[in-house]
This record gives C-alpha cells, sequence and structure tokens, in this order.
C-alpha cells in the first residue's frame, strides 16, 4: 500500500525496484560463494556482477508473457548477462530468492518501525515527566475511581511501548532468516555450507531446517507484532478521544490554524488522528488473522501464502510506521488541560477519598463490614445530595466516635495518593 501518507524510506523497501533488487543480491551472494569454491569461473562471475541490473519495464514484459515473475526476472537477466547467465539460479527454487529477499525486505522495515518506536517513547517520556504529579481522577469502568497523575498515565503508556521494543526485536530475529535449500529443502543440487555463507554474506541466519519455503510461523509472529504495537496506538488514541469529550476535557489534539473540524458546524475540534488511528488499528489486526491462516500449507509448500503476503506484509509496515509517526506528533503537541483535571476530580465532592476513610475506621477497631456498609452509605447521600462528602462523613455518629474532625480532613487530602509516583518513575528510569 504505496500512498501519500507513506514514509519515503519505508515505501522504497516495498516497491518492485528493491524487490526486484533484492533476488538479485541473493543471486549475486550464491554467485559469489559458488565462485569461492571453483564451481563458477572468475570471469563469469565478473560478468554476472557487471552486467545484471534491475530493469523492472522488461521483467514485468516477459512476465506479461510466461506468467511467472521470477523466470521473468531471470530471463531478464540473461539478456544482459549472455552465456554467463547459465551460472545465475544454480540449484536453486524460486523460494530460496524470493523468501530470503522478502526477509531482507521486513528486516529493512523492522528497522525504520524499531526507530519509530524509539522516537515515539522519547515523546512520551517528555510528557509523562512534565506531568508527573498533574493530578486527576483514575476512572475504572468509566467511574470516578481515585486520584492519580496524568504523568502516571503516560508511565503506563511508556512501559508498554518499552514492551514492544522488546518483541519487535524478538520478531525481527524470527524473520531474520534466508533459505538456500533447493525444491523441497533437502539440498538435492546445493550445499548446506553454500546456504550458511549466503545468508551470512546478506546479514541473515540460516534456518535450521526448511522445505521449499521459509515456514510462515515466522511471518505470522512479525505481523502479529506489528499488530499488537497498533493494537497499543490504538488504546493510547481511545484515551485521548475519551479525555477530549467536550463533557471531560483533559486533553485534546492540537488543532493547527486553518483547520477545520466539520463541513456544518464551524465549532467543532474533533480528534480526527486518534480516531484515523483506531481505525487502521483494525486494519493491522485483521492482517495478523491472514498471517496466521498463511501458516498452515499443503506438504511442502502450496502458493496460498503469496498473494495474501502481497498485501499484508507491506500494508502492516507501512500502516504501522504511519501510525507511530502520527501518534508521535499528538503526543508532542498534546493539549493538556491541569486546571480541567483538578475540576473534574472535585465534581464528586471528595467521595474518591472512600478508601481512606474506610481503612482509617478499620484501624480504629471497626469491622471493615461495618465500615464499609457507614462510608458507602454517606458516600452515597454525599454525591444524591451534591453535598462535600468530607463533611457528610463527619456527621455521622459512629464516624464521629472513632475519628476527630481533624483526622477526618486529613484523610480527603489529594497529596496523599502521589506518595509514591516518583518510585514508578524510578522503576522506569524516568527521573
Amino acid at each position: 500500500m504505496i500512498s501519500r501518507y507513506t514514509h519515503p524510506a519505508m515505501g522504497k523497501i516495498f516497491n518492485e525496484a528493491n524487490e526486484f533488487q533484492k533476488w538479485l543480491d541473493v543471486e549475486i551472494a550464491v554467485c559469489e560463494v559458488l565462485a569461492e569454491d571453483g564451481k563458477i569461473p572468475g570471469a563469469a562471475l565478473q560478468q554476472v556482477i557487471e552486467g545484471a541490473k534491475v530493469d523492472v519495464a522488461r521483467i514485468r514484459a516477459i512476465e506479461a508473457e510466461v506468467r511467472h515473475d521470477l523466470i521473468a526476472f531471470l530471463q531478464s537477466l540473461a539478456e544482459q548477462v549472455g552465456d554467463s547467465a547459465k551460472y545465475i539460479h544454480l540449484g536453486l527454487t524460486s523460494s530460496d530468492v524470493k523468501d530470503t529477499a522478502l526477509s531482507l525486505q521486513l528486516v529493512e522495515a523492522a528497522h525504520i518501525v524499531e526507530q519509530d518506536l524509539i522516537e515515539l517513547l522519547k515523546a512520551v517520556a517528555v510528557q509523562a515527566k512534565q506531568h508527573k504529579l498533574t493530578i486527576m481522577v483514575g476512572r475504572t469502568h468509566g467511574i470516578h475511581a481515585e486520584p492519580t497523575t496524568f504523568g502516571l498515565k503516560l508511565a503506563l503508556w511508556y512501559a508498554e511501548l518499552e514492551r514492544h521494543l522488546e518483541r519487535l526485536r524478538q520478531a525481527t530475529v524470527s524473520i531474520r532468516v534466508g533459505k538456500i535449500s533447493g525444491a523441497v529443502g533437502t539440498f538435492a543440487n546445493i550445499e548446506p555450507q553454500v546456504e550458511a555463507r549466503v545468508c551470512a554474506r546478506l546479514g541473515l541466519d540460516a534456518a535450521k531446517v526448511s522445505s521449499q519455503i521459509l515456514q510462515r510461523d515466522r511471518h505470522a509472529h512479525f505481523v502479529s507484532t506489528l499488530a499488537l504495537i497498533g493494537s497499543s496506538l490504538d488504546k493510547f488514541a481511545t484515551e485521548v478521544r475519551n479525555l477530549q469529550r467536550t463533557d471531560i476535557l483533559e486533553l485534546e489534539e492540537a488543532f493547527a490554524k486553518g483547520q477545520k473540524g466539520s463541513s456544518a458546524m464551524p465549532h467543532k475540534r474533533n480528534p480526527i488522528t486518534c480516531e484515523q488511528i483506531a481505525g487502521l488499528a483494525r486494519v493491522l489486526r485483521g492482517n495478523s488473522l491472514a498471517a496466521m491462516e498463511n501458516v498452515a500449507l499443503w506438504h511442502e509448500r502450496d502458493m496460498t501464502h503469496s498473494s495474501v503476503e502481497r498485501i499484508i506484509l507491506p500494508d502492516s509496515c507501512i500502516l504501522l510506521d504511519h501510525m507511530l509517526r502520527k501518534f508521535t506528533g499528538v503526543v508532542e503537541n498534546l493539549q493538556v488541560y491541569p486546571a480541567n483535571m483538578e475540576k473534574n476530580l472535585r465534581r464528586t465532592y471528595g467521595i474518591t477519598n472512600s478508601q481512606r476513610v474506610l481503612l482509617a475506621l478499620v484501624e480504629k477497631g471497626m469491622s471493615r463490614q461495618d465500615a464499609y456498609g457507614i462510608v458507602q452509605k454517606n458516600a452515597f447521600a454525599a454525591w444524591e445530595q451534591g453535598s462535600d462528602f468530607c463533611e457528610v462523613i463527619k456527621q455521622d455518629p459512629q464516624v464521629a466516635m472513632l475519628l476527630t474532625r481533624e483526622e477526618v480532613d486529613n484523610l480527603f487530602d489529594y497529596e496523599y495518593h502521589l506518595k509514591h509516583v516518583e518510585d514508578v518513575f524510578a522503576r522506569l528510569g524516568l527521573t
């Protein structure tokens, strides 16, 4: 999927010219190793290296007749190289070249995605440290729970992205393999040591065993990892969208000068980028399912995976690259409204301190069951009446018997909830 949203470097990896160049890189690497073993004359190798060039138009013209892209590629090389072309593709099958070349492409793409992740981590770290102690209400089930900080919310994102960075590196190792083992993986017409040396030249590991192809659990691992990263971006973007709602408005996507939010309503400032990211994550998850469907093939290989991969592999890499870069921009330019965060925290009349009151009563000797009932009754009353929970709870005679008014006041100090924020940030190295 090469589009106007595609990063030039990522798009180049999956264009036809680069794909064919990777095929040529594999073919030449095999020729070089065979020449070292005396199986190809030195002069012929030189002719192959100097004469073989990628000619996309000619390859496509030949393919229109022969209906086989790798044969069209080899025929195009033969036209350029002449008699020495007979040494190209010795003992190989098409997938020796195509699967090994595909691994080279995916490793290149993975390096770009890895750098994208690192840039997003940096952006999240900056905002997390800036808002380490920016207090806000924590919500569970969408309902006010207890105070937290916006920095802790971002610290959670940071830790998740760190896990994804490790997952991506593991998936890259899984896909950084080649195979030069022949038609069914038996090395009938080429030696195993040739495969090892060719892969080493290309910066790949040789698969320990292969059939006609590299096994597609590797590709499923890679695409599923991209989908997992996309799902976290979906999660983060959905949080921004929720906190940008008019009745919450604690965060807001930056709105550029001249930008329009609605064709009908000039007042609208919509979280359009986060909505795009949430939508595109669905495509990545769909692609991961298709990648898993590709694992089961007939016998040593069939062709059902090939057409699927022509879509899902470039699309997934390009989509995630786009999503990571766009969300990094969202984070870097995020509009944060601490005053609204504090205002929303106080909207529930202090009932978010209910657990502190409960624990204080238990510490004074009341049973947990009795304390829970008293606190719940008074919290509900404060909420329904729109009254300050601190004052309501002070009026309860059972509470007054155990806690002084000053002790109750101390239970409503929001700073209490921030005492271990630094500890969490230290765990992440965000100090």
